[in-house]
């Protein structure tokens, strides 16, 4: 993994933290996802269409097929994630969704597509997905009734980031998607896959907006910038080396949750991020 690749992952994963920080504290759920993904459209459409003119990338069939299919995928992702945000804390549900989604992605990358990261680099993977779940292994982790619904949303959110991952991968290095559209076209599709449902519920609509405004710009700005940086360190390297690296997120995350959320079991979380900075150094070297 090369330097600029983990710069660029690195600021995408501080990026990544902060906008989890902002939709955690709308807790919106299906109108917040619109009002986010419709704003992110508007706001990224003149830079898509500049990459557009200025590329002019190869766009068929097969090309529409993946940035479709990429919609539909971010659609149930932030769907997820929102939901569990709604029932749980950002400290639970996070972790859970960022260390569960590079576990598999990796796995996938290594047996399916046919990658073969160094020993050095597993085990900087290894220990990066590790630090994760034990942030979530405390006395008020995993145990008990209350933490159940979030776990499981936590989970699955990861469950549909490793595939979305390994999706997004094959549009922007097989297929050559510009990262720019390819991100642009899941955020416009996301916005008109929820228009329906947002119609339906117009005053829940207009309530978020009106509570949340802050919130809901700050996510549409930042959510395509910190994906934008991950599909462009995509196009020149292995997923098994970006999906982990990304997972540093979780030490900003532990930072946010505990200044702005009050949540505890910090010194414990510290630790494990700081074990996480040991895998992260560990991918670049390898």
């Amino acid at each position: 993994m090369t330097l600029f690749a983990l710069a660029l992952v690195l600021c995408a994963a501080f990026i990544h933290a902060t906008w989890n920080l902002l939709a955690k504290r709308s807790g919106g759920g299906a109108p917040f996802v619109w009002l986010a993904g419709s704003l992110s459209a508007a706001l990224y459409a003149p830079l898509a269409l500049g990459v557009v003119l200025l590329q002019q990338p190869e766009l068929g069939a097969v090309q529409f097929l993946f940035m479709s299919g990429s919609a539909l995928l971010h659609t149930a992702y932030f769907l997820m994630l929102q939901q569990g945000y709604r029932v749980g804390d950002l400290s639970l549900v996070y972790p859970l969704a960022r260390g569960t989604g590079p576990m598999l992605s990796t796995t996938v990358a290594v047996l399916v597509l046919g990658e073969r990261p160094t020993p050095l680099a597993l085990a900087g993977a290894a220990l990066v997905v590790g630090s994760v779940f034990v942030l979530t292994s405390g006395p008020q982790g995993l145990r008990g009734g209350a933490s159940r619904w979030p776990a499981i949303f936590g989970v699955a959110t990861g469950s549909i980031i490793a595939c979305y991952t390994l999706w997004d991968k094959h549009a922007v290095s097989a297929l050559l998607v510009p990262p720019i559209l390819q991100d642009w076209a899941a955020n416009l599709g996301r916005a008109l896959l929820l228009t329906p449902s947002a119609l339906r519920s117009w005053e829940e609509v207009k309530l978020e907006w009106r509570l949340h405004r802050l919130e809901t710009v700050g996510v549409a700005l930042l959510i395509p910038l910190s994906y934008i940086l991950v599909l462009t360190a995509l196009v020149f390297t292995p997923v098994s080396y970006v999906a982990p690296a990304r997972e540093i997120s979780i030490l900003v995350g532990a930072v946010l949750g505990a200044r702005f959320l009050a949540e505890g079991q910090v010194k414990r979380r510290l630790s494990a991020a700081s074990a996480m900075v040991l895998g992260v150094i560990a991918l670049a070297l390898g």
